[in-house]
């Protein structure tokens, strides 16, 4: 029989959350929904020294924001809780114990100082000192002990870890979900510490037990991940569970160069690389999506193609479209470079697609901070003409101040050959403007190429003060829908800026 997908998100709460941590929360989600399956979130806080008040509660709100909230969580369906990892820490040393009773694991009672002895001897020789089957029958544990002599240190209270018993030059072979077969040499890695002196387990315990008791079929993570691949596998192995499978996405790049996307490199392009803004209690910020005017439907859409597609063209996906097509197959092994400019182009068609009264409900609180008192119905007709130079709502201000406040100083470039000539061009536009019975935007177009035309006058000569003389520079949709909407009393008043401006 098979098991129902049951897929986990599991962040530390040691700071803001990554977009590289966004992208493989949505995978995860996003396979969960194609599957009929569950998405889940643990949170993983058994390292209190790395612990960040306020995280926690940031990575649900930004999850929340982006609509891809889990299944089961802290107080949510909690079927196998708890879900913090701090609460569950009573379930591992069990685990750990039942490790060393099979001969999987052993107690070692070697002190910080003489291992960083021996690490600096096998310096001095050219060599790396690794603790594994090469090593370990050597050192103060378990294995060169008698029953006896470990029982008496454990009795005494002497400080101990437990380590994993790697087995001696095996081969691990993983059939990964991205990136197929993946082979390891156990010659190569390290006994790993599983559970610690302090009574708390280490990562790679604890994961492996949660995994299982939460039914966890699929982990699927970030690729940093794969050098950890081989113990995990092996611990499930020596517990005797089902493995689950995995999958190990790639890493998103930095826009120029090589490496991980960071922070300095929002920082030094001017971009965000967290999806909410993060002010720390040290007094750092970092800035979010969500405050820099990203939609949440537009930041999942280019995460999503970062790393991943459907094998077609297609760029713009719902979430529902996203679930349908989503396929761990068509993740990409290599790693993908983050856009910072293709991301502004997907807000902008997100934006482009929004009625211009969900833009304007979202432009009125803008213009009220600027101390501008404007109604619903106008604000909706601005935002038609202007939505399509924008690629953000914070745009709209710098697109069509001109529609709500009259311009005070005139572009000296776009007047400087203004002359006497312009002037009377401009007297006789007034003139044409107050005969115009329906001010509408065809109205006023006829009215005003019906007089350059009569003038045999260049377009040009008049247009550029007109739209000059209503918007204060060269910038603004077509002249005669800005016309339209400012009305005729307000036209005729900014044309007689312009001429006092001349004179």
């Amino acid at each position: 029989m098979t098991k129902s997908v049951r897929v986990r998100f599991a962040p530390s709460p040691t700071g803001p959350l990554h977009i590289g941590g966004v992208r493989t929360a949505l995978f995860n989600y996003l396979f969960a929904k194609k599957n009929n399956g569950v998405f889940y979130i643990r949170i993983e806080d058994t390292d209190q020294t790395r612990f960040v008040p306020g995280a926690e509660a940031y990575i649900f709100e930004s999850l929340k924001w982006l609509g891809i909230e889990p299944d089961e969580t802290i107080g949510k369906n909690e079927k196998f809780g708890p879900y913090k990892q701090s609460e569950r820490k009573h379930l591992y040393k069990q685990y750990a114990q039942q490790l060393i009773d099979s001969g999987n694991a052993y107690y070692a009672f070697d002190t910080a100082e003489e291992l960083d002895t021996l690490r600096k001897d096998a310096e001095k020789e050219g060599n790396t000192f690794i603790y594994n089957p090469s090593t370990r029958n050597k050192l103060n544990n378990s294995l060169c002990l008698s029953a006896e002599e470990t029982q008496q240190k454990l009795d005494s209270g002497e400080p101990y870890v437990i380590r994993f018993k790697t087995p001696a030059d095996e081969e691990i072979i993983v059939e990964d979900l991205v990136r197929e077969q993946v082979k390891f040499n156990t010659s190569l890695l390290d006994d790993k510490v599983l559970f610690k002196s302090d009574g708390m387990p280490t990562y790679h315990l604890a994961n492996i037990v949660d995994d299982h008791l939460q039914e966890t079929t699929h982990v699927i993570r970030g690729e940093e991940w794969l050098p950890s691949l081989p113990l995990h596998v092996m611990l499930y192995k020596a517990f005797g569970w089902d493995v689950p499978q995995f999958a190990h996405l790639p890493l998103i790049l930095k826009p120029v160069g090589n490496g991980k996307l960071s922070k300095r490199d929002g920082d030094k392009l001017g971009f965000p690389v967290f999806p909410l803004e993060w002010k720390s209690s040290e007094g750092e910020h970092s800035s979010g999506y969500r405050e820099s005017g990203f939609f949440p439907e537009a930041v999942i859409n280019f995460l999503a193609l970062l790393g991943w597609n459907d094998g077609t063209d297609k760029e713009i996906y719902s979430l529902p479209e996203l679930i349908e097509s989503f396929d761990l197959s068509r993740v990409n092994k290599s790693g993908a470079k983050f856009d910072p400019e293709k991301n502004k182009w997907f807000n902008h068609q997100y934006l482009i697609q929004k009625s211009d009264r969900e833009l304007a409900e979202l432009f009125l609180p803008i213009l009220e901070q600027k101390g501008i008192q404007t109604d619903l119905i106008y604000t909706e007709k601005v935002v038609g003409l202007i939505k399509e130079r924008a690629d953000f709502v914070t745009d709209f201000y710098d697109l069509a101040d001109f529609f709500f406040t009259a311009p005070t100083i005139l572009d000296d470039k776009a007047t400087k050959k203004w002359n006497q000539e312009t002037a009377q061009y401009l007297e006789n536009l007034k003139k044409v403007m107050a005969t115009v019975e329906d001010f509408n935007a065809p109205g006023i177009e006829k009215a005003v190429k019906q007089y350059i035309s009569e003038n045999e006058l260049g377009m040009g000569k008049v247009m550029q003060p007109l739209r000059v003389s209503l918007v204060g520079s060269m910038k603004g949709p077509d002249v005669f829908e800005i016309a339209s909407l400012l009305g005729k009393e307000e036209v005729l008043k900014r044309i007689d800026f312009s001429l006092s401006a001349i004179q």
